[in-house]
């Protein structure tokens, strides 16, 4: 098998990956298993593989389920850090945002354009030209610029540049560059990343117990819960990269020491493009009394947040309420022409950030850890390392720092290989691009379409080309989504490791926060699409379908209400994917 279709997670493949993790037995143990499949995992998993170890990565629901799908979709250096003085982390976060654009994942990450307006025309352009000239600053130390620098903008020029801004408040603004990410289809690619190098991989497979041979960690057993089987994984280093869930892990696993992780909610909504006036690929950043507000703008879209409130419901069930979502509205309008409504609202997404608190110590008061650029490493059992912290930007470096701490005596002298090695879809990008006209012309398609679907795939485009060359009507836009044909509801279950409707409505595509009926209207037609790849009949398919219809309508409905306890009670309710019978 090529590298190419071992990186395929295929509903085949599915199964001998699961037949890979069930050999590891405690004579034949993996290198290192990977507890999680956010980006933290997922970059943990591709780091380790390239090293040349023999890697397992399990993730109880579907990849990037969690945070990581839920984020503010931008790979930058947190220009609100170098108010807290965090110079370490935003240099650290600049080197890998270029990285990205540059080397690793040029078909996923690109650049963007802010606009930080100024309400005080003399103390705001001094204090926060200083800190923007610092950041670009950073950017410049030792190497080639990735992005361009910042420049300020006057009265004039600004509403050139962002004619929506309300001109009578706002009397001048700066203009600067950071990155935006597909943070759902970045995981996945990581995900086959990692497979590609001989990863196994299983998403929906739960950890339910962790093994141990005296104090040592030596596994965990996992459930399969697309069918119910359990069956043990043994593994000589275990790494844990749990997220919000960090904590229910180690208790899980029966640990005296770790780390203590609390749940911060961010909202983001959505709205129609042609709602804010503006120049193509410019956004705006602005500081409210809590957090930072964006607006970003995304393909035909809007997307606005965040907020940052403590979480203490079921992690599982996160959801926005009224108030967040007036909240993020009100914010907006602060410095927009035309005020935006609730009427104006296509979707809306809540995530958990796992913010990292001091470390715990064991009984016998050693912490065994290794803190730097704000994440922490820490061997919280024998054979069991955990990992939080840090930023989405910076997962490279808490992949590597993981990998290197977990394997420090049983792997010595492996060096992490991830600063060179693309993640998949990056090789022959400039080739795919310069053939995009003629892709355009053969297909049908606009340009628009082609540069979606670089972003989307890169150079695994070709594959989703072919699949429409065996079936030419795959090239058919969905009628209730045309932004996205048909062939790509089909490539998510054949080669993205889709295993439920949910799965390719919320993560392969956008559908629930780029259609203002959150892709229900499409459920129907890419039921229809992927239930042969996934052998289901025609009442699962159904099922599929009507599971998905009512969480939306438990998210909706949570919406509605004004408290987390109510919005977690709405959205506990129903499950995003069927039980198991």
């Amino acid at each position: 098998m090529s590298a190419l279709q071992r990186s395929a997670l295929t509903p085949e493949n599915r199964a001998e990956h699961l037949a890979r993790l069930r050999a590891a037995t405690s004579e034949s143990p993996l290198d290192v298993l990977v507890v999680g499949g956010g980006v933290n995992g997922a970059g943990a998993a591709f780091d380790a593989s390239t090293r040349g170890l023999s890697v397992g990565l399990v993730e109880r629901h579907d990849w990037a389920s969690g945070t990581s799908s839920r984020s503010s979709k931008l790979m930058h250096g947190g220009l609100r850090y170098l108010q807290m003085l965090d110079f370490k982390l935003v240099a650290e976060a600049l080197r890998e945002r270029d990285l990205l654009l540059e080397t690793t994942a040029p078909h996923l990450v690109r650049p963007i354009k802010f606009v930080f307006p100024f309400f005080r025309k003399v103390i705001d352009r001094t204090y926060i030209g200083a800190g923007v000239t610092l950041y670009d600053a950073m950017q410049s130390v030792g190497r080639k610029r990735a992005v361009p620098f910042h420049r300020h903008l006057m009265h004039e020029k600004m509403l050139e540049v962002f004619p929506g801004l309300d001109g009578e408040k706002i009397v001048g603004a700066l203009e600067y560059f950071d990155a935006q990410v597909d943070d759902a289809r970045f995981v996945m690619m990581l995900v086959r990343s990692a497979a590609q190098h001989d990863a196994a991989v299983a998403n929906y497979t739960s950890v339910v117990s962790y093994l141990h041979e005296g104090e040592r960690v030596v596994g965990v057993r996992v459930r399969d819960e697309e069918t119910g089987e359990e069956f043990d994984v043994h593994a000589r280093e275990v790494i844990l990269a749990g997220g919000v869930w960090t904590q229910d892990q180690q208790e899980l696993a029966g640990a005296d020491a770790g780390l203590e992780v609390l749940a911060s909610k961010g909202i983001h909504i959505t709205v129609a493009r042609d709602t804010i006036r503006a120049v193509p690929d410019t956004g705006i950043i602005t500081q409210t009394e809590k957090s930072v507000l964006f607006i970003i703008p995304w393909d035909e879209y809007w997307v606005i947040g965040t907020t940052d409130t403590p979480w203490k419901e079921d992690p599982t069930a996160v959801g926005a309420t009224s108030d967040d979502i007036d909240y993020v509205l009100e914010h907006a309008n602060a410095v927009l022409s035309h005020d935006l409504t609730r009427e104006d609202v296509i979707g809306v997404y809540t995530g958990l950030r796992p913010l990292l608190q001091p470390v715990k110590k064991g009984s016998d008061g050693s912490t065994s850890t290794k803190v730097s650029r704000e994440h922490t490493v820490m061997e919280v059992e024998p054979g069991l390392t955990a990992i939080a912290g840090g930023k989405y930007t910076t997962y490279r470096v808490m992949a590597e720092d993981v990998v290197d701490f977990a394997t420090r005596t049983s792997f010595p002298g492996r060096p992490s290989l991830t600063r060179t090695v693309p993640v998949i879809g990056a090789q022959g990008l400039a080739e795919l691009k310069r053939d995009k006209g003629a892709i355009a012309v053969q297909h049908g398609w606009e340009e628009i379409r082609i540069d979606r679907l670089i972003f989307r795939y890169g150079t695994l485009l070709r594959d989703v080309l072919t699949l429409i060359d065996e079936d030419p009507s795959l090239a058919t836009p969905l009628e209730h989504a045309p932004r996205y044909v048909r062939a790509e509801a089909v490539y998510a279950v054949r080669a993205e490791g889709a295993r439920h409707l949910a799965d390719v409505l919320q993560r392969r595509t956008r559908l629930d926060y780029e259609t203002r009926d959150r892709g229900v209207a499409a459920a129907e037609e890419i039921a229809a699409l992927i239930a042969p790849e996934l052998g289901w009949d025609e009442a699962t398919a159904q099922r599929e379908v009507e599971t998905y219809r009512a969480y939306i309508d438990a998210r909706l409905a949570g919406e509605a209400t004004h408290t987390d306890a109510e919005v977690a009670a709405a959205i506990a309710a129903v499950p995003e994917v069927p039980v198991r019978a």
